[in-house]
């Protein structure tokens, strides 16, 4: 295992797997749709390679033999994922005999499955489950995709899909950022029929025709409703219809969820910024890391075109600004008992690190080395969570969201400010430890 541990992006291994089976999809008419826990880390460490291996001989064994039309593979893991922990992989109601089942699992399949230290926790004719061990690569992270700034918060989406498990499914993702979400015609009709209430509308392409087209466009005359196509991947032409935003292409996870938000809204925001001045940028930038923490009072009645008053209501209270601790040793120390860890030696390490580290950030700000940066902040992070030095937390976060926003000009002021945060850091550390 430790030979073929490597860090990847669990939406890279299902979209690659996605494609390793377009053909056999393709000529059974299979629809193959992934449903995404909010417990499932962006980026794990373990045998990649090995995962999707297994993963393609699963699914093609079960395309193979299913008589179904649609196949939805399920990711789950625990709530708490703090460092290793099982993730699951199931496909329920593949309607395929039980027999037939075991007979797979009698071949390579589950030797395969145990040199990842895998298992298979029960199988049916309504499902098959099995569980595979990874790290998590962002050690301490609960929300692994987390939007940058605060216009994206608070949106109420419309899913109209022909298929209720894509509509499930894509719900069920956009959930995870807290947003509102209406599934299907019939939510739809029981609530008024009033799309001037949402602020996206999800549409699938066999369902998006001049009719829809000419109704989104009078909505959209009153209000600034977002409209996205879902598209198939072998079908992936852009829709002709001139109320579209933009489009989204299966397979559907969480990560593709994600960038269509900062697609549909990173531009608008990029625009506000515009009017405000350099200073006021960064202020901006510091203040989205608290922005999750924030609610603000906003309600606004708009008028629609189907004779309908749609009130949105975005309730805010600005609460205290919150004091971080250059380092906190009672979360610190919390923290590294639950991960096993000692926390004196951590906070060891975490000096053998970034001791000095200052000269090398300023070097790869002035070279712009860009990947080096995300990396190095990546890095930070990590360890700053670790030994609860709250304060270089924010400062690491606050660095990568300008990455989010592509405002790369304004990386020459942090070489100033993370000599500041290390150098008081680093004086705590060594009071902690005792070294002069």
């Amino acid at each position: 295992m430790n030979q073929t541990e490597q860090s990847f992006d669990i939406n890279t291994i299902l979209t690659t797997l996605f494609a390793t089976l377009d053909g056999i999809r393709r000529e059974k008419n299979i629809e193959l749709i992934y449903d995404m826990q909010a417990t499932i880390p962006r980026e794990l460490r373990g045998d990649a390679k090995g995962l999707l291996d297994i993963l393609n001989t699963l699914l093609t064994f079960v395309l193979q033999q299913t008589e179904k039309r649609e196949i939805v593979l399920s990711l789950g893991a625990p709530e708490d994922f703090l460092y290793e922990e099982f993730m699951s992989f199931s496909l329920h109601d593949t309607g395929i005999a039980k027999d037939k089942i075991l007979s797979f699992f009698e071949t390579d399949f589950a030797h395969n499955l145990s040199m990842l230290g895998g298992k298979i926790i029960q199988n049916t004719v309504e499902k098959i489950q099995i569980e595979i061990p990874f790290k998590i690569n962002e050690l301490g992270y609960r929300r692994h995709y987390r939007l940058p700034h605060v216009g994206m918060l608070h949106k109420k989406v419309l899913v109209i899909c022909e298929s209720k498990q894509v509509e499930r499914t894509l719900a069920h993702m956009l959930r995870y950022f807290l947003y509102e979400v209406d599934e299907g015609l019939e939510v739809y009709r029981d609530k008024g029929s009033n799309l001037a209430k949402y602020d996206i509308a999800i549409i699938d392409q066999s369902l998006s025709t001049d009719a829809v087209n000419d109704i989104v466009i009078e909505v959209q005359k009153k209000v600034p409703l977002k409209c996205v196509i879902l598209l198939d991947s072998h079908l992936a032409q852009p829709s002709s219809m001139s109320c579209v935003s933009t489009h989204l292409i299966k397979p559907v996870t969480q990560e593709s969820i994600y960038t269509l938000i900062l697609s549909l809204y990173q531009e608008q925001i990029d625009q506000t910024a515009i009017k405000s001045n350099e200073t006021s940028h960064i202020v901006d930038i510091e203040k989205h890391l608290q922005t999750e923490k924030e609610n603000i009072v906003q309600t606004i009645t708009i008028p629609n075109p189907l004779g309908f008053t749609s009130g949105f209501q975005k309730s805010v209270q600005p609460k205290k600004e919150l004091v971080l601790a250059i380092l906190n040793k009672e979360e610190g120390i919390k923290y590294t008992q639950k991960m096993g860890l000692d926390y004196k030696n951590e906070l060891k390490v975490f000096l053998d690190i970034f001791d000095k580290s200052d000269l090398y950030f300023r070097q790869i700000v002035n070279e712009k080395a860009i990947n080096k940066i995300k990396q190095f902040c990546i890095d930070l992070e990590k360890h700053a969570k670790i030994i609860g030095a709250e304060s270089m937390l924010k400062f690491a976060e606050t660095v990568s969201l300008i990455f989010v926003y592509n405002k790369l000009d304004m990386l020459v002021i942090y070489p100033g400010k993370f000599h500041l945060e290390l150098k008081k850091l680093v004086e705590e550390i060594k009071k902690e430890l005792h070294i002069k």
